[in-house]
């Protein structure tokens, strides 16, 4: 039996808000940028414990990646960082190159690396991300899936809270995000009946425009932020990554926050 892990992924200036919580701090203070090189935000230089968070929106894919990895390396050793989330919005060839890597240079610290579902192919060891929020399908089968593929100890369930409105038909399963705000102005609008998705393990309701045109909104809270990891630890899945703006105010429903012990309990127990 292990004992489950959850990453919450916070910006240095909110991290003293999670002190306290039975999670790892994941720290959003990296992004890949030219040179290659791994910039760090300028309010991370105390940052000690937890894991480093790169995100890719700066880099352009057109140089080695060696340099870099090694980079990595170096903040996580000078901070005794445990691992690094590649929070990676786009699916290049050198970023592939550089997860390779990376598994590579953390097996022998004992280190984790998580990479997005689309890397999660091309390595043998590193934890493969699986977004929670679904518009079809089943979240089981999809989390079932997942552990069938890469085994229940290398998925991670990433704890989406999402809000989205479809225009129906919607072909390409895409909706228009909706804000939390748009989203409680619309429900104060509308006053509508709001059903469960168990398959979807989210909150539904439905509404026409004066035109007839139907739409199908789709949305979290904390209790689908829970049944979505209940789905999981059936599953056999022990580790979940979750936005610290998310999750907030919803800790104590979760078990994170301090005083609960729930969502941190033995796998299984």
């Amino acid at each position: 039996m292990s004992r489950e892990q959850v990453l919450v992924t916070v910006p240095p200036r909110s991290l003293p808000a999670l002190r306290g919580w039975e999670v790892t701090p994941a720290h959003l203070a990296w992004q890949l940028g030219r040179g290659p090189h791994l910039y760090r935000a300028a309010d991370a230089s105390a940052l000690k414990g937890g894991v480093l968070v790169a995100g890719d929106r700066r880099y352009d894919g057109l140089e080695g990646t060696g340099t870099l990895a090694r980079e990595f390396v170096r903040e996580c050793q000078n901070r005794n960082f445990t691992g690094a989330i590649l929070d990676f919005d786009r699916r290049l060839p050198a970023l592939g190159h550089l997860a390779r890597q990376l598994e590579e240079l953390f097996r022998p610290r004992g280190w984790t690396l998580f990479v997005p579902e689309a890397y999660g192919p091309a390595l043998r060891e590193a934890m493969v991300m699986i977004p929670s929020a679904l518009s079809g399908g089943s979240l089981e089968q999809r989390l079932q899936e997942a552990v069938e593929r890469y085994g229940a100890g290398r998925v991670t369930l990433a704890l989406q809270k999402s809000a989205e409105d479809f225009l129906l038909p919607a072909p390409t399963g895409s909706g228009s995000p909706l804000s939390p705000e748009e989203l409680a102005a619309l429900q104060k609008r509308l006053h509508p009946s709001v059903f469960f998705s168990d398959p979807l393990c989210a909150r539904y309701f439905t509404y026409m425009e004066p035109g007839g045109a139907t739409h199908f909104v789709l949305f979290d809270d904390g209790d689908t932020l829970r049944r979505k990891m209940e789905t999981a630890r059936k599953a056999g899945i022990t580790s979940f990554i979750a936005s610290w703006a998310e999750v907030e105010p919803h800790g104590r429903q979760l078990g994170l926050a301090p005083g609960t012990w729930e969502g941190r309990r033995m796998a299984g127990g």
